[in-house]
């Protein structure tokens, strides 16, 4: 994106008509798990179409409003659905909002999906700290020239995901009786779900899940210095010799049952997280 310090600049001038609130924690909620947006308190709703150079979410699930208030006490952002490759969007684009959400203040955030399952311990519904991430995108959001005012030219992704964070939920899953694996993600850019060749390949390479989002925004909050916190909501299996066909649909239902406890676990670290 050209500009992109001028566009970060006219997107956060829109949304201060909105609200004044400095946001500790950026929250972005994907498939089938928006709901988590009704539990802020005062909060004041931001349609995206409303705010400058701000894509627009176009797949069912994805409500597509900015939300702002607090949450556990704690100032919040969050994004009621987010961006994919697939719709068209380049990857600076689909990032944009991460960088909008950190200079208005956020230091943290905390990015869930909807993803397919590899692993022959999960089932449906279960819930995954992403604890690493391979991607298989073809294609990254800081290709091009590199804004030093936003971070480094080559940024270190050793700790992509945030290890204090991912303690804070392991422990917080442990005392609520919260059932909460741990693994790799694996970003691919859709549409289509994988073969079960695909399957086999991703397995091998060591990914216990993997989904069509992520991914571009965990690399562009690494390049500005935020805390990652990453959870996959187990929605479909693709156990190594038992691939089902599933509809999109399901995946939606499967998020849906599984918000609840999305939902707790995330209000949890955040009325936990060290600021």
């Amino acid at each position: 994106m050209s500009n992109i310090l001028e566009k970060i600049t006219e997107s956060n001038k829109t949304i201060r008509e909105y609200s004044d609130i400095i946001p500790d924690i950026a929250i972005i909620l994907g498939t089938g798990l928006g709901a988590l947006a009704d539990e802020i308190e005062n909060r004041v709703v931001i349609p995206y179409e409303k705010i400058r150079h701000f894509p627009i979410s176009t797949v069912h699930g994805h409500s597509g409003n900015l939300v702002m208030g607090k949450l556990e006490g704690k100032p919040v952002i969050a994004m009621q659905g987010r961006f994919h490759f697939y719709e068209g969007y380049n990857m600076a684009e689909i990032a944009f909002p991460v960088r909008v959400m950190k200079r208005l203040g956020a230091k943290t955030i905390i990015i869930s999906n909807a993803a397919g399952g590899m692993n022959r311990n999960f089932q449906r519904g279960d819930l995954m700290l992403i604890s690493d991430h391979i991607n298989l995108m073809g294609v990254n959001p800081l290709i091009g020239p590199n804004e030093e005012k936003l971070g480094p030219r080559f940024p270190d992704m050793s700790q992509a995901y945030n290890q204090k964070l991912i303690s804070l939920a392991e422990t917080i899953a442990l005392e609520d009786g919260i059932k909460l694996h741990k693994g790799v993600y694996a970003g691919l850019t859709g549409p289509m779900l994988e073969t079960p060749a695909e399957y086999r390949m991703l397995i091998k390479m060591g990914a216990d899940a993997v989904g069509m989002s992520t991914v571009p925004e965990v690399i562009v909050a690494n390049h500005m210095g935020m805390r990652v916190l990453g959870i996959s909501c187990i929605t479909d299996l693709a156990i190594e010799g038992v691939v089902e066909k599933v509809h999109f649909q399901e995946i939606l239902d499967a998020a849906t049952r599984s918000e609840p406890i999305m939902t707790h676990l995330v209000k949890k670290v955040i009325k936990n997280i060290d600021l």
